[in-house]
């Protein structure tokens, strides 16, 4: 049973959904459950045969939702109970072995959670106890936690798998014209969540200074968040404006990478960033900012450049460097591309994780 808060199309839910689909069948029986809502990715997990329950949580403490889990666990008496991301992992720990059924109970830490407070942080902790094994996706994740108390011998790395998007439904002729851009223009573009800690007003305030040098450049963000209003607005206080789109929630921004020239992250913390292993699948050149995660996937002058935290300058800098030396994007999208092909594929990802199932399984049938 895999246990998650939402089925939205969000970096988490994505590899959630991989790895439920693709378990290999003949071995493992899938049930998944949402605890708040389901989502676009809903329909494809019940086209492959994949039970799903929503359980249409309410609040942060919702003790119906977290009765129906329990039912759930009881009724289908899983081997493995595995959660992904806070409110799940809370959950299914509180609960997951009532009623005289006790699964394993694998959970799954998909970010460096700067964000938790207190509170979560100390409920965590509480929670060791009831918790077989914590899966990190990338080591970066798992030294945040370690550092939290997490014994080493819990800990595991499992990093995100990556397909090479599918081809957008657009050209690229196309897609100048319905977003009012030239026909010149170099596309860069940033894809998540418009939250703090993405950091793009630098990414902003990069393309005020871009434009200066090169004003073919327009920078094209993909995704919605507490900071859709206040951009926009501070895209026109430092007057980048004119070369900056923001698209909103695109289901189809994935497949727009294959549109784009350059892609940029500017976050200040990560867990393993879907967009960026997804540009790099696409062959595409990337700029992101010098935390771990990031370094975990790009080497500074191979598949993009690392830029320090905060220097939209150097963003800019960067970009400009791609582009006026002869093969560089196409040499450093090529190198993006062949890492994904040959360390994260989805297939060893999916691999990694039967192997834990499996393992903890058969510590349950010993026992």
């Amino acid at each position: 049973m895999m246990v998650i808060p939402t089925l939205d199309q969000s970096g988490a839910e994505k590899q959630f959904s991989l790895v439920a689909a693709q378990l290999p069948r003949d071995e493992f029986d899938v049930r998944v459950v949402a605890l708040t809502r389901g989502g676009p990715l809903e329909d494809p997990l019940r086209e492959a045969g994949i039970p799903v329950h929503i359980l249409n949580k309410r609040w942060k403490f919702d003790p119906g939702a977290m009765w129906q889990l329990r039912s759930l666990i009881a009724e289908h008496q899983p081997d493995v109970l595995n959660t992904w991301l806070f409110a799940a992992n809370a959950y299914g720990r509180m609960v997951g072995r009532f009623g005289g059924h006790s699964p394993r109970i694998i959970i799954s830490e998909r970010c460096v959670d700067s964000w938790k407070a207190g509170w979560q942080h100390w409920l965590d902790r509480r929670l060791l106890a009831r918790t077989d094994r914590v899966i990190a996706n990338s080591a970066s994740v798992a030294d945040f936690y370690a550092k939290r108390g997490v014994p080493e011998e819990q800990l595991s790395v499992i990093t995100n798998g990556v397909a090479v998007p599918p081809l957008p439904s657009m050209s690229r002729l196309e897609f100048l014209v319905k977003n009012n851009l030239p026909s010149d223009a170099k596309l860069i573009f940033s894809i998540g969540r418009l939250a703090p800690q993405k950091r793009l007003q630098d990414l902003l305030w990069a393309m005020q200074i871009l434009k200066q040098a090169d004003p073919r450049f327009h920078l094209i963000i993909c995704g919605d968040g507490p900071q859709r209003y206040s951009l926009p607005r501070y895209a026109q206080q430092v007057e980048c404006d004119d070369v900056v789109r923001f698209l909103g929630h695109r289901d189809d921004a994935s497949s727009l990478l294959h549109l784009a020239d350059v892609f940029w992250l500017g976050s200040e913390f990560e867990g393993m960033s879907n967009s960026l292993m997804e540009a790099m699948a696409c062959g595409k050149p990337v700029v992101v900012s010098d935390i771990p995660a990031n370094r975990e996937l790009v080497q500074h002058g191979e598949e993009g450049f690392i830029a320090n935290l905060g220097d939209g300058p150097g963003f800019a800098q960067f970009t400009l460097k791609m582009e006026n030396e002869d093969g560089l994007s196409q040499h450093m999208g090529d190198k993006g591309r062949q890492k994904m092909e040959r360390d994260f594929s989805v297939r060893e990802m999916i691999d990694e994780y039967a192997e834990v199932f499996r393992s903890e399984a058969l510590v349950l049938a010993r026992n």
